[in-house]
């Protein structure tokens, strides 16, 4: 739980979530403040990407509740499209669209969802490729850029709809290794500017870097949370300390 008093900007209570009988999340309790920049840590399958769907509605939950800003996360309708449209998304995949050039990609929510001018739009959206570093890319198509650039684009995407919270999935596991630092370096520049985040990753170098708090899952259960200095120098739990000696030693 946040220590402040601030009202969370991300708050679940009590949530579990099946796949028919199989059950990957048990009573999760998880607040997460303006500004917090929070990372999901723990072996594969351990539930992180599940919790990080449900956030915005991408998996429906069986129990519990999701509130965004103050206001609960509703099943469906016009609601839950207003509210989703506070929440961005970076996925592992890029998930572009191939057709539309890097500035289109990032102009198309805007105009269509949020009624942007489409000047305005393309003003913004230059903003937000110089943003993530890669301005000179607007004319090109995801076919034409790398792994990172393609990432770059889809975090400007997100941004592009102001969200009040943003979501990474394991941002960087599809990305070869040279790639992999030009996108956390612009993850970490958000953070640095105050943007609310919570981030599925294996890099443990950026949690370490950027995170305020580290969650550790296992088996659908947070298990552990501590701030990076704490958690990575002395974890609490058994399955935390073999987990972190696995990882660690390379």
């Amino acid at each position: 739980m946040s220590a402040t008093s601030v009202q969370p900007l991300v708050s679940l209570r009590h949530v579990d979530k099946l796949f028919g009988d199989n059950q990957v999340l048990y009573d999760i309790n998880l607040d997460i403040a303006p500004g917090e920049v929070v990372v999901l840590v723990g072996p594969s399958g351990s539930g992180k990407s599940t919790l990080c769907r449900c956030i915005n509605r991408l998996e429906t939950i069986n129990a519990g509740e999701v509130h965004v800003n103050g206001e609960l996360l509703p099943l469906e309708g016009k609601d839950l499209s207003r509210i989703r449209a506070d929440v961005g998304m970076v996925f592992q995949s890029f998930n572009l669209f191939g057709h539309m050039t890097a500035l289109e990609n990032i102009t198309v929510a805007p105009i269509k969802v949020r009624g942007t001018d489409k000047k305005e739009a393309i003003e913004l959206g230059m903003k937000l490729l110089t943003r993530v570093g890669i301005p000179e890319k607007a004319h090109q198509y995801p076919a034409q850029l790398s792994g990172g650039q393609q990432q770059r684009v889809a975090i400007a995407r997100a941004l592009a709809m102001n969200p009040k919270v943003m979501l990474f999935d394991e941002p960087t596991s599809a990305l070869d290794p040279e790639m992999i630092n030009e996108v956390l370096d612009v993850m970490t520049s958000l953070a640095q500017d105050g943007m609310t985040m919570l981030i599925v990753t294996h890099e443990m170098g950026f949690a370490r870097r950027a995170a305020n708090r580290v969650i550790f899952m296992d088996e659908g259960r947070i298990v552990e949370q501590a701030p990076p200095s704490e958690f990575f120098s002395n974890p609490k739990t058994d399955r935390a300390k073999d987990f972190l000696s696995k990882i660690l030693q390379h």
